[in-house]
């Protein structure tokens, strides 16, 4: 299945629901999730100092400094 958006004037919109249902389409509510909840998710995440990130560099260097022994 195809999925298409359009732009409908809100005069005509309920006909064209109307037509489009009887040819099979479905339609697909809008969610509109307010703010919000887009702000309690973004509290949550996490911030990392550059402490936090240094170890992350440290280990890095570290693991590329490893040579492989030979056989």
């Amino acid at each position: 299945m195809e999925k298409l958006t359009i732009n409908i004037p809100e005069a005509k919109s309920a006909l064209v629901k109307q037509i489009l249902s009887e040819l099979g389409v479905t339609f697909q509510q809008d969610i509109h999730k307010s703010s919000s909840s887009y702000r309690k998710k973004i509290v949550k995440v996490s911030t990392w100092s550059i402490d936090d990130i240094k170890v992350f560099e440290e280990s890095t260097k570290a693991f590329e400094s490893l040579k492989p022994q030979q056989w």
